[in-house]
């Protein structure tokens, strides 16, 4: 644990970035305050009142994060919430047999924050999946801040909330659906809802995940997730090429999960 805690010290320290800097070692566009970022409506805790927001800022830490970096791990003590300011985070937890699932959190979504807010373990671990930059919070000010401050108290009260509807949402995905071909059409119209552009051919998604993080989304084993693309090609009703996943037949899969 020691290791792990001095690790993720000297990636935060390494990439640090002073307030209003603007170089970025990972070509990303640094966010320099929160007043003017333009994700500012897609989080919950940056979209706060002038005044609050400020007292927010006084008490963040910015740090840009390369891929494959850990911002903290399961079972470890909580030193406070990471605010994803872009990129995104692979969210995942493992069980005593060695079997994982996980899933991803967008940009605007605060991580840490009931394991911050009750003094327990982390109860997952996140790693970055793309580059990107975060805001770090440490334990004490963030819960002085929210004595101090209703409106974000309110705030945390609907993230957890939004957390809790994405854990019903897993497990009606795992524990509800009949088969792994279900569960996957799940998660592609998922996908679809959340992030598809329609076009003349149909729905293009941007898919940046590996077989192996698809099948630790649904509870399924990488040789599986191949053998379904690879039928659900066969049938018309997805086309895929490199990162580019195009959705052919939504119907299809709508009548899969129906």
């Amino acid at each position: 644990m020691i290791q792990t805690e001095q690790t993720i010290r000297s990636t935060a320290l390494s990439t640090q970035q002073p307030r209003g800097s603007t170089r970025s070692p990972y070509g990303l566009q640094i966010i320099e305050n929160c007043t003017s970022c333009s994700r500012r409506a897609n989080g919950l805790l940056c979209d706060l009142p002038p005044d609050v927001l400020r007292a927010f800022e006084a008490i963040e830490y910015s740090s840009l994060y390369p891929k494959g970096a850990m911002l903290f791990v399961e079972g470890q003590s909580p030193r406070g919430v990471f605010v994803l300011c872009n990129g995104r985070a692979k969210i995942q937890t493992c069980s005593s047999d060695g079997k994982t699932l996980m899933w991803i959190a967008e940009p605007g979504e605060v991580l840490g924050l009931s394991a911050t807010i009750l003094g327990k373990p982390y109860e997952v671990t996140a790693e970055i999946l793309e580059s990107c930059q975060v805001n770090f919070i440490k334990r004490e000010a963030f819960l002085d801040f929210l004595r101090m401050f209703p409106i974000a108290c309110l705030r945390v009260v609907q993230h957890l909330s939004n957390e809790l509807h994405s854990a019903y949402d897993q497990v009606r995905l795992l524990g509800l659906s009949h088969s792994a071909a279900e569960k996957l059409a799940r998660l592609l119209l998922s996908w679809c809802a959340d992030s598809g552009k329609p076009t003349d051919q149909g729905i293009r998604l941007k898919i940046t995940l590996t077989h192996e993080e698809i099948a630790q989304m649904i509870g399924s084993s990488r040789e599986t997730v191949t053998r379904l693309l690879g039928e659900f090609r066969n049938r018309q009703l997805i086309h895929l090429k490199g990162s580019t996943l195009l959705i052919r037949n939504k119907a299809a899969l709508e009548a899969m999960v129906d």
